[in-house]
């Protein structure tokens, strides 16, 4: 039986860009789809435990006890590929355990510098589908905070665990649209409060939520967080001002792009839409001071598994006068700002309406394997494919 690694393993193999050749046996349309960048293709079926790619191609190129690893959708047809290269004469075969789905919920842990020495910024990146979250702790009372939540509720837990921290709040930044969010269910679990911004009301969820209205405060030990509303990706989006030092945008502004409005907004909102988005940025977020450091809710990967203008395991994030001086569409008019919102936009989330109706409670995935699949793929929420960030 062919030996498996996990997804950190695989992680810590390609951070280290280690001597390596990564076979993705999924068919070459779910290939193109979404992958990791180093990965090659080649089809096994998983079912008939058959080789319908082209091995031959690469077969020249490798030695017998050259390091190959596989990977697939599930780990099944990766693993039957591996007993294929060892009955080949491949020696040093291992597949990745729980394939692309357990891809998709690998996470890096990172450190956010703070000036204020009590608090400690966590953010959580979720490296294959693009997702971001946070802990927003208090060294000195150990309480902490967490901010949109995924699936992956033990790494978020985990986290808090590894740095001392209490969980005493959870917050999302609005209903998500690319991902399933488990805030709601975390905070059930911990019987601690569960907090959206009030406008999120506009989206008519089918559940409970202890509402922040704009520019309303919460602490967490002796931290405070206020709720800004920022609506344009969505009517209920609300951004989360740390210590008037760090603003967790969620989908509202990025790294390198600035949220899509059409997602929510459609038909004869859609422009509308825009210019509500227009009016956020211009007159929310760049009216604050050029040093507060924007924390955003996604960074961009594309569908072969580049990152855009960030590198997974380093902090993502950049300050409100860095975007304002360096952001191409930040510098467009209103008229010309919502006319490129609907230029050359990004196909849609996978799945995005299920995902939505599942996030606002009116709908409920059959089993984990249900939500795995409505999850696949890298999240689609930027309006532009590549960065607008002009270097200096």
């Amino acid at each position: 039986m062919v030996e498996t690694i996990s997804t950190d393993e695989l992680r810590v193999k390609l951070d280290r860009n280690d001597d390596f050749t990564l076979f993705d046996t999924r068919s070459p349309d779910s290939f193109e789809e979404w992958r990791i960048d180093r990965a090659v293709n080649v089809e096994y079926s998983g079912s008939d435990d058959e080789l319908i790619g082209d091995f031959d191609a690469y077969r020249g190129e490798l030695a017998p006890d050259d390091e190959i690893v596989a990977i697939c959708r599930t780990g099944r047809s990766a693993g039957l590929f591996g007993e294929y290269l060892e009955e080949e004469g491949f020696e040093n075969v291992t597949n990745v355990d729980g394939g692309m789905q357990a891809w998709s919920l690998a996470y890096d842990v990172v450190p956010i510098a703070t000036r204020n020495d009590d608090l400690v910024i966590l953010q959580l990146q979720r490296r294959a589908k693009g997702c971001l979250g946070y802990l927003i702790g208090s060294k000195r009372t150990g309480e902490a905070a967490l901010v949109d939540v995924t699936r992956a509720t033990d790494v978020f837990r985990q986290a808090a665990s590894d740095y001392g921290f209490e969980i005493v709040r959870v917050l999302d930044t609005h209903i998500h649209a690319d991902h399933i969010s488990r805030g709601r269910q975390l905070a059930a679990e911990l019987d601690v409060p569960y907090h959206l911004g009030q406008p999120a009301e506009t989206r008519d969820p089918k559940f409970s939520f202890d509402g922040l209205e704009p520019n309303e405060t919460v602490p967490v030990g002796r931290i405070t967080i206020k709720a800004v509303h920022t609506p344009g990706h969505t009517t209920g989006m609300t951004s989360y001002l740390v210590e008037n030092e760090a603003l967790l945008t969620g989908d509202t502004l990025f790294v390198e792009s600035i949220g899509r409005t059409e997602l929510q907004f459609a038909g004869e909102d859609a422009k509308g839409g825009a210019r509500v988005q227009y009016e956020t940025l211009h007159h929310k977020l760049m009216t604050m001071p050029d040093d507060v450091k924007i924390l955003p809710g996604h960074f961009s990967v594309t569908d072969c598994g580049q990152y855009v203008d960030v590198t997974p395991g380093l902090p993502m994030h950049s300050t409100v006068g860095e975007l304002r001086q360096h952001n191409e569409i930040l510098q467009l008019g209103e008229e010309a700002f919502v006319e490129h919102m609907f230029e050359n936009l990004p196909s849609k989330p996978p799945n995005y309406e299920t995902v939505i109706a599942t996030n606002v409670g009116e709908y409920e995935p059959d089993n984990e394997e249900e939500e795995r699949e409505l999850e696949l793929g890298p999240n689609r929420c930027a309006a532009t494919t590549d960065s607008v960030v002009a270097d200096d």
